[in-house]
């Protein structure tokens, strides 16, 4: 990991640190593009010859039965299907919570406005299954959803070696209550799942983590007239962390390189408060990825990661914001009092004992994150995530007579006098 002192470079030097690994987002754009085309033109022949492309798998059909998700229990040791029950209850609990209806409001007598909030009738959930199966991503969007209230949720994810569903996926399913799954991934499932093919129903929404292909479809769909809309631009995985001297330098370690594992092109980034800490750090994950299964894809990914040196918190803090990262963690003593200077990020992990691994699957808040700085003006997903909200205003004929004058005068002034005369008829028959 290459490393950098806040204190001998510019500001914009700066910001080009904020910047993520470069890839070749024109050819990822136009390849996602050409399979949006192929797809939408050729509809579920074209997802056959893909998923064999892409997949190496020949499938005769897509959906899997209920049969084998009610099945899934048994597939599974009894251990994952409690952890899996566990962690959607904590998801469930936390989520819960936003489910808060608003008071309704009369900004002045006799005019009475209120929001509520209306489930998005068709989502579809898309569930990676590249180099890691994702059954936690699964319960991110399904719990949610179902809370909601949305009437039809669409789960795809790519086949594994055998053609079928991942076992864990299939539990998850279960354990969140999604009865309609396809085994579909890629750029392919999202053009599915925004347009409709023979077997893949259209959806309103699409939600969840992919890689660039994933994410370049997802941008594709939502800005066509004819597409959907999508949650967020989510794509590659990255953790910032914080860490101060009396920072233990294992712990810190094994956070960066859960997040490394996540793929190749995932990003790590430290700032370390100090050049004491840095340099047991990067010790310690030299030691604990040898020892890792995925150590390849880890060491891939810390190659295009950094250690920044700053001389404060809060001159750390303040490169954390400019970065905005998906996860950041906070291995600092007194770690209460910055909470409040946290601008942008997606989900923030407070003190020494708290990894970000028990966000990824089970503390209950969502994973499906903001990525590549859109924390700077996108929230992970929530329950709002799948919802409407509408606005609704009510008036009296006194409330009209109260605001009427204001809609003429505001009405006048643009050079509408149909809004006006809307106001002014209603007014004279009173």
């Amino acid at each position: 990991m290459k490393t950098f002192y806040l204190k001998n470079i510019s500001e914009q030097d700066r910001l080009e640190l904020t910047k993520r690994p470069a890839f070749d987002s024109a050819a990822v754009a136009a390849s996602a593009q050409e399979i949006i085309r192929a797809v939408r033109e050729g509809g579920d022949k074209v997802l056959v010859e893909l998923t064999k492309k892409f997949d190496g798998i020949q499938l005769g059909g897509f959906q899997v039965s209920i049969e084998e998700i009610d099945k899934a229990e048994q597939a599974v040791s009894p251990e994952f299907f409690l952890a899996l029950e566990t962690a959607a209850e904590n998801i469930r609990s936390f989520h819960s919570t936003q489910l808060v209806k608003e008071p309704a409001v009369e900004t002045m007598p006799g005019v009475r406005c209120f929001r509520e909030s209306r489930p998005i009738e068709k989502v579809g959930l898309y569930v990676p299954g590249g180099t890691a199966i994702l059954p936690s991503t699964l319960l991110m969007l399904a719990v949610p959803a179902r809370l909601a209230g949305c009437k039809r949720v669409v789960v795809c994810t790519p086949p594994n070696k055998s053609g079928k569903a991942s076992p864990e996926i299939l539990a998850a399913a279960k354990v969140a209550g999604v009865t309609e799954l396809y085994l579909l991934g890629g750029a392919q499932a999202i053009a599915a799942m925004a347009y409709g093919t023979e077997s893949i129903p259209k959806v309103d929404k699409i939600f969840g983590p992919g890689n660039q292909y994933v994410t370049a479809a997802k941008m594709i769909v939502s800005s066509d007239r004819s597409g959907v809309a999508i949650d967020m631009p989510a794509g590659p995985s990255e953790v910032l962390v914080i860490a101060d001297q009396p920072a233990n330098p294992a712990f810190v370690a094994a956070d960066l390189l859960a997040q490394a594992e996540h793929g190749v092109d995932s990003q790590v980034v430290l700032v370390a408060i100090g050049d004491g800490i840095a340099q047991p750090i990067q010790e310690q994950l030299q030691r604990q990825l040898e020892l890792l299964p995925r150590r390849d894809i880890a060491a891939q990914a810390l190659e295009k990661s950094l250690v920044i040196v700053a001389e404060s918190v809060g001159e750390a803090i303040d490169f954390s914001n400019s970065y905005a990262p998906e996860h950041l963690i906070l291995n600092i003593e007194k770690v209460d009092e910055v909470v409040l200077q946290i601008q942008s990020a997606g989900s923030v992990f407070l003190g020494p004992w708290t990894p970000e691994s028990v966000g990824d699957y089970a503390s209950g808040t969502n994973h499906t994150l903001p990525t590549y700085g859109y924390a700077r003006g996108y929230s992970g997903v929530s329950v709002d995530s799948f919802c409407k909200k509408i606005t609704f205003q009510k008036l009296t004929p006194t409330g009209l007579k109260n605001i009427g004058r204001t809609v003429e005068v505001l009405a006048e002034a643009e050079g509408l006098m149909a809004h006006k005369n809307a106001v002014s008829i209603r007014l004279q028959s009173l």
